[in-house]
């Protein structure tokens, strides 16, 4: 298998829908040597490799080696998979420090495609911009695709979208088939570290995250009712830069990103991670299930899931929401009757100014900082 990228000669750049002579800023990942799009520090990887950072979501964003074959491994997958060959237009709404948009625009110039940039516009001028290009296959993660919907407009035409770096909730995906009538929504499951894992298709169940993407194998150990995630396939990376030991685990060809789940039917669930799992009251709770619930709920913009001391339970779950106030007694009456009382958050806290991380996601961090002076005591 070759070991770099290649430039197709019928690949096709735009920028602010204008004609790129050069891949610009993607020209070091066609040059044939080592490479990384953001970040701090030496390069690290060797020849045949590149480098490209995770989202950050649980701290600073992580430099992750890759060969360039595990990623050249699934170009000819998604060309079959999105029908993404030479003249098809393919967008990508964030920046090349992102892996998940590196990933896109390095595919797509492989693949000989006209590759859209639209990163660093207003969500309103992103959204015009794909009416107006009428696209084959955008990328785009959660957070981006629900700026696109809120800044509101008229439908757009595209043929495919591509979901990465978290799961979709009911809420989002419905308003998405109102922007984009026609649209198939393909999300994926995966990481920087494992690249893509799951892939869900139309009859996949909206709760899912899809079946094991080709090439994929999943094996769920430990636990009864959430297991670990283990995967083996070609797209795994090869370790991590900078000195950080990261949170990754091999067990032989296995990898590990500490994410729990289940599977049904071949379709897999998640629950989230174990890093971020709270015990209450002895009743195991993952967060991101909740805060995916929360987005489902009218007047919800943004949700995160934050534990805070108990005397009674050791623990309790507290929302920090951006949105509509009125809605806080309706809110956390959904989630006691979506969860129960133990796990369902016992309060909110409003935060209109929300932190984000440069990949978009929600500042855990930041949010746990800003909001513990605030929360009452036990």
């Amino acid at each position: 298998m070759n070991g770099e990228f290649v430039l197709h000669p019928r690949a096709r750049l735009f920028s602010g829908g204008r004609r790129q002579a050069d891949p610009g800023p993607l020209a070091v990942a066609f040059a044939g040597g080592p490479f990384r799009i953001g970040g701090a520090g030496a390069v690290q990887a060797g020849p045949g490799q590149f480098e490209t950072l995770t989202s950050g979501s649980s701290g600073k964003p992580r430099r992750v080696i890759r060969s360039a074959a595990s990623w050249i491994a699934s170009f000819a997958v998604n060309a079959d998979l999105f029908a993404i060959a030479p003249g098809a237009r393919v967008a990508v709404l964030g920046g090349m420090e992102q892996s998940l948009a590196l990933y896109a625009a390095v595919e797509a110039l492989s693949l000989g495609a006209d590759l859209h940039l639209l990163a660093g516009m207003r969500p309103d001028r992103q959204r015009l911009a794909l009416r107006q290009l009428q696209v084959d296959v955008v990328y785009a993660t959660p957070v981006q695709l629900r700026m696109l919907v809120d800044a509101g407009g008229p439908g757009i035409l595209v043929r495919r979208i591509v979901v990465g770096g978290a799961k979709l909730d009911l809420g989002l995906r419905t308003a998405l088939a109102d922007m984009a009538p026609g649209a198939d929504i393909r999300e994926f499951y995966g990481a920087a570290e494992a690249s893509f894992i799951t892939l869900s298709g139309r009859d996949a169940p909206q709760a899912s995250v899809g079946a094991a993407y080709p090439g994929v194998q999943i094996d769920l150990r430990g636990g009864a009712d959430a297991r670990e995630i283990w995967v083996r396939s070609p797209y795994l990376f090869q370790g991590y830069a900078g000195g950080d030991p990261g949170s990754a685990l091999w067990d032989r060809e296995w990898l590990s990103v500490g994410e729990m789940g289940w599977m049904r039917a071949g379709n897999l669930y998640l629950a989230g991670r174990a890093g971020r799992m709270v015990t209450v009251a002895d009743q195991n709770v993952f967060p991101e299930a909740i805060e995916a619930f929360l987005l489902g709920l009218p007047g919800v913009e943004r949700a995160a899931v934050l534990p805070r001391a108990d005397v009674l339970r050791g623990r309790v779950m507290v929302a920090v929401l951006r949105g509509d106030r009125a809605q806080e007694d309706t809110i956390l009456s959904a989630a006691r009757a979506q969860f129960g009382p133990l796990a369902a958050p016992r309060s909110v806290i409003w935060a209109q100014d929300w932190p984000e991380l440069p990949s978009g996601k929600s500042d855990l961090l930041s949010l746990a900082r800003m909001v513990a002076p605030r929360l009452p005591q036990a």
